[in-house]
Formats: structure tokens, C-alpha cells, sequence
């Protein structure tokens, strides 16, 4: 990249990154902590991509993205609340009949801006299918006919933990779909008290007077600056290096790969090549460095590492196979 084009797309960045900042104070009049849950899912939007949530009920999941939609200029927000009884029309639409119409067609919820698929694990897995060509393909099909999603389209989710009842797994393909996958904890004491004093089971999200500070063309025009922020050779090469040590296919000596049933697929390279480049805009940066792949690699591997038998048995967790790969896999 020529250093000319390089100086232009900086102060591109650094403009838009002034309305990054603007966007999560707007979040923080409403959300108490959680920020590396903020800066996942708004690194999420900033690349186009889609945002899984997990937690136990209660930590703020809903209600980040609820605030993040209000402060988002002219979109259309929808919540979907996942159930047992979902059925896939109930998201994507049907086909109906009227005797002075004729067939007409009446689109879902799916048919928005930002779409909150709250606590999307407790549907069975004919809805969740549903769901897999609008994430995927940003399309869905009613009867024969084929719709196109209006940009930006984000499917913001929310998941409890499996240990609870009544939930489901996500089918691999459908997880795939997901470039971050966050996990929310419980806050932190001192933030805690602030949450009491928040109050928020009292008071509407309308008395926070959060402002709408972004526009759907400027998130647009940010999806264009993060796709030409500039990667090296050498730091596409570690980026393969890692997903492709998470299939065994290299000979750094990792013990806890042989835990590891399938490891990423190129769509975790792409998504963590995309992922290093929103850390660095968020860093006011035009390029890549390393240390951007390793901020993002837990949130964009640790749901596309499937685990074997033994794995599972010995409880396992896939963030410490990523801590692993971390430490072993040579940095450029």
C-alpha cells in the first residue's frame, strides 16, 4: 500500500473512529461495564458480521444490544424470542391468501436492520435452519420468490449456557455463521452498585436519553474502511498457521490438540484476518500488527473448535487450547 493511500484511509479511520467513541458512550448511559463484551460486539458491526452472546440470565446481554439499536440512526430493529414452539415462518414469513388480493406475501422479523435472536438456543433446530441462509447469504426465499436483506444486516444473539434446561446446541454450520462468540460474566462488585443505582427494572431505556450518533450509511462506509486496512504476507501466514494447527496439521507440539475433534475451517482464517482488522481501526490503525490477531483469536476460534469424547470428558474448555496455540505458534 502506498504511503499516500495509507495517510487517507488513517484519517478516514480516525474520523470514523470518533463516532466508535460517541456509540459506546451513548451504550455506557445504559450498560454498567462489560467492555470487552462492547468492544466484541461493536467490532461485530464495523465488519459486517454477526454476534453470539452467552451467559447466564441477567447480565446485561438484551439490553447492550437493545441500547446499541436505539443508537443507530433510522434502522429497523427486531426481536425475535426464541421458544420451543418457533416455527421457521414465524421468522422468515409466509405465503398468504386474500380473495380481493390474491397470494401476497407476509415477510418475518428477519426483514431488519439489527435482529435481536434472544436466547436463540431454546428453538429446535428447523428454526435455527431458517436462520442459516439470511446469516449466511444475507437472502431469504418465501415459497419461490427470493428477498435480498437490506444493509446493514446484524443478527445480534443472545445464548444461555447448555447446563440450563430446555435449550439446544447450535447446529456447526449455523455457530460458523458467527464471526465473535462473547462470553458475559457476572459483574464486577463496584459495578454491581452501580447497577443498583442504574435501576433499570425501574426505569424505561427511554429515560437514559441515549442519542442516535451513527447512520446506517456511516456504519456501511466503516464495513469499506476495515475491509481495506492493510495485512502483511507474514501476518496472513500466522493467522493460517494458527487455524491450521488447530486441525493437527502442523508440527508445533501443542499437548491439548489431541482434545480438538475438528479444528477451523478457512472461514475461520477469513473471519480472523476481518476481526484483526477492526482491532487495528479501533486502534486508529490502517494496518495489521499481531498483537490484533491475538486480541481477537479466542472470540473467533473458541466456537469453531469442536472437542472429542475425551475432551469433553475431562472438561475441557476451548479457551485453553486457544491459550496454547497462542504461546506456541511462532509470532512474525
Amino acid at each position: 500500500m502506498q504511503n499516500k493511500n495509507l495517510s487517507k484511509l488513517t484519517k478516514d479511520i480516525i474520523t470514523y473512529n470518533k463516532k466508535i467513541t460517541a456509540l459506546k458512550n451513548e451504550i455506557k448511559k445504559v450498560v454498567v461495564g462489560q467492555e470487552e463484551v462492547m468492544d466484541a460486539t461493536i467490532k461485530c458491526v464495523i465488519c459486517d458480521g454477526h454476534a453470539l452472546l452467552e451467559g447466564v440470565p441477567g447480565v446485561a446481554k438484551t439490553l447492550l444490544l437493545r441500547t446499541l439499536s436505539i443508537a443507530v440512526s433510522d434502522i429497523k430493529y427486531q426481536r425475535i424470542q426464541f421458544t420451543p414452539d418457533l416455527l421457521p415462518a414465524d421468522i422468515i414469513g409466509i405465503t398468504a391468501y386474500n380473495p380481493d388480493k390474491g397470494f401476497y406475501i407476509v415477510k418475518g422479523p428477519i426483514f431488519a436492520n439489527f435482529v435481536l435472536a434472544d436466547e436463540i438456543n431454546r428453538a429446535p433446530p428447523k428454526v435455527q435452519s431458517a436462520m442459516l441462509e439470511a446469516m449466511c447469504e444475507r437472502m431469504v426465499t418465501i415459497g419461490r420468490e427470493e428477498f435480498v436483506l437490506k444493509r446493514p444486516f446484524l443478527v445480534l444473539a443472545t445464548q444461555n449456557p447448555l447446563e440450563q434446561m430446555g435449550v439446544y446446541p447450535l447446529p456447526e454450520a449455523q455457530i460458523d455463521r458467527f464471526l465473535f462468540k462473547v462470553f458475559v460474566d457476572y459483574p464486577k462488585k463496584d459495578e454491581e452498585i452501580h447497577v443498583l443505582d442504574q435501576n433499570i427494572e425501574l426505569k424505561n431505556l427511554e429515560d437514559y436519553g441515549v442519542q442516535q450518533v451513527v447512520s446506517p450509511q456511516e456504519l456501511i462506509k466503516m464495513h469499506e474502511l476495515v475491509k481495506e486496512i492493510h495485512i502483511s504476507p507474514k501476518i496472513k501466514e500466522y493467522i493460517v498457521d494458527l487455524v491450521s494447527t488447530t486441525r493437527g496439521k502442523n508440527d508445533y507440539k501443542i499437548e491439548s490438540i489431541k482434545y480438538v475433534a475438528h479444528g477451523g475451517s478457512p472461514r475461520a482464517s477469513i473471519y480472523l484476518q476481518l476481526a484483526s482488522k477492526a482491532t487495528a481501526f479501533l486502534n486508529n490503525r490502517a494496518y495489521v500488527v499481531p498483537d490484533d490477531v491475538k486480541d481477537v483469536a479466542h472470540g473467533v476460534l473458541r466456537h469453531r473448535l469442536s472437542l472429542n469424547y475425551e475432551g469433553k470428558a475431562r472438561g475441557i474448555q476451548t479457551d485453553e487450547i486457544i491459550d496454547d496455540l497462542l504461546k506456541v505458534v511462532p509470532v512474525p
